[in-house]
């Protein structure tokens, strides 16, 4: 007699916070799916739903609390993961009904808590290996992250409290992992972590063999294989790098820029310019040379962009320190920046400090710096003009009333989410996400291009 194979129980899932914190959706979802379990994209559909939480900040924490009240109301079955799961006595005095929490990156309690909740039916043998990892991104970029945890202590900051010491994963199996996602169809790499320039410290920079020769365990070492991996279509694919501290040995990533191997971006959190600000922020990296280094860099790579983020209102910053920031910025001009007002997280040792700023004194600095740094970004792609750059395809519209259709693309100088479009008209058709197309920049505002694809180049992609 034969055996009807039983429905397999779904999951669904909410997503907060950083794209670290997404990688470790897509992990935890990945074991699910291993398990014989099916993803719903919606809450009644779902016979448990995760909600993967940000608790960095008093606005973060507020927002995936109300997450949490969301999916109860909606679906009633919730199990908490992530960095807030570090507070579960807060989350159950508000949310008793909660099934189980557990905290970042604790990927076996939370595929254990499911198996609890809800009980696997298809058992080992259905589907027992996805063809691919789940992907909660589009196909053509994927986050690849390369450790856990932090070593520092700024003062403003409690992930080392949440998230524990550095640990680096082995260089291998990040190379491993990131040789499968280029052959799945990843065009684009975003390397993620804490500290990638600290990747490796905690292991000295360890040697692992990677396709027959030794391989260091070392964002350089790193960032020169990565820029040796090819698509399916023998193409480089763009290598991102984020949370790059300026340590002395970046310097030896930009000649890797230059030669096309990594993208020229860098993402580097400054977090603010006066020395005096730094000390008390108890900031690494913190040399008086920085600026001159970034002159160097664009010697090196004219096209490297400069990615930052600012905190502004820090306790004891003066007018005095606030105006070093803005003229640092004049002479830095960054490409893209992002700015935040100083916000006191529960447990962090700023909270303690002397002389906070008031919350108008805040918002007025945060509108200037905003004003600054925007007009630096408007000059800076205005320059862009008239110039043919590549740019890869995120969105291909529908046809309008006349039968042409526009997409959105990001150039080399903007990261997914939180930097720039590229707007184009008049795309072929057939266009998708994820080519590479040569774009003649036609006009630009303070933050996106406009542009067409290059004449010669047709409906063609590289």
């Amino acid at each position: 007699m034969a055996t009807t194979i039983p429905t397999a129980r779904r999951i669904g899932m909410v997503s907060l916070g950083c794209p670290k914190a997404l990688v470790d959706s897509e992990r935890i979802l990945t074991k699910l799916r291993a398990d014989g379990y099916a993803m719903s994209a919606d809450y009644d559909g779902a016979d448990v739903v995760l909600v993967n939480t940000c608790g960095f900040l008093d606005s973060a924490k507020e927002e995936s609390l109300a997450a949490i009240g969301e999916a109860i109301a909606e679906n009633g079955r919730v199990i908490v993961t992530g960095c807030m799961g570090n507070e579960a006595d807060a989350i159950r005095a508000k949310f008793p009904e909660v099934l189980a929490i557990t905290g970042a990156h604790q990927y076996e309690a939370v595929v254990e808590a499911v198996h609890q909740a809800a009980p696997p039916t298809q058992g080992p043998f259905v589907d027992l290996i996805p063809q691919q990892d789940v992907k909660l991104t589009p196909r053509h970029y994927s986050y690849l992250k390369i450790s856990e945890g932090c070593n520092h202590a700024c003062a403003f900051c409690i992930i080392p409290q949440l998230r524990g010491k550095l640990v680096s994963r082995r260089i291998d199996a990040v190379l491993r992992e990131a040789e499968k996602l280029v052959a799945a169809g990843t065009k684009e790499l975003l390397v993620i972590s804490q500290d990638t320039s600290a990747y490796g410290v905690d292991v000295r920079h360890e040697e692992r063999m990677w396709h027959g020769r030794p391989v260091r365990t070392h964002m350089t070492d790193l960032a020169r294989e990565l820029g040796q991996l090819k698509t399916p279509e023998g193409l480089t694919p763009w290598v991102r790098l984020h949370y790059v501290y300026p340590y002395p040995h970046v310097d030896a990533v930009i000649p890797l820029m230059a030669e096309g191997l990594v993208t020229p971006y860098l993402d580097i959190p400054f977090q603010h310019a006066s020395p005096k600000v730094l000390a008390a922020m108890k900031r690494p990296a913190n040399e008086a040379k920085v600026l001159e280094r970034l002159r160097k860099w664009r010697e090196i790579g004219p096209d490297i962009a400069i990615r930052s983020s600012f905190v502004v209102g820090f306790p004891g910053e003066t007018e005095e320190d606030f105006q070093y920031l803005l003229d640092w910025l004049d002479e830095a001009q960054l490409d893209r920046v992002g700015a935040f007002r100083f916000e006191p997280v529960e447990g962090a040792a700023a909270n303690l400090l002397p002389d906070p700023v008031p919350e108008e004194v805040k918002e007025e600095r945060y509108a200037r710096i905003m004003e600054k740094t925007e007009a630096i970004s408007a000059a800076k792609l205005a320059a862009k003009i008239g110039r043919t750059i590549p740019v890869v395809i995120d969105e291909v519209g529908e046809p309008d009333e006349d039968g042409d259709v526009g997409a959105t693309g990001r150039s080399q100088a903007d990261a997914p989410e939180i930097d720039g479009n590229v707007f184009l008209r008049d795309v072929p058709p057939e266009l998708e996400p994820g080519a590479i197309v040569d774009v003649t920049v036609e006009d630009a505002d303070a933050h996106d291009l406009f542009g067409a694809i290059a004449p010669q180049q047709g409906a063609e992609s590289r």
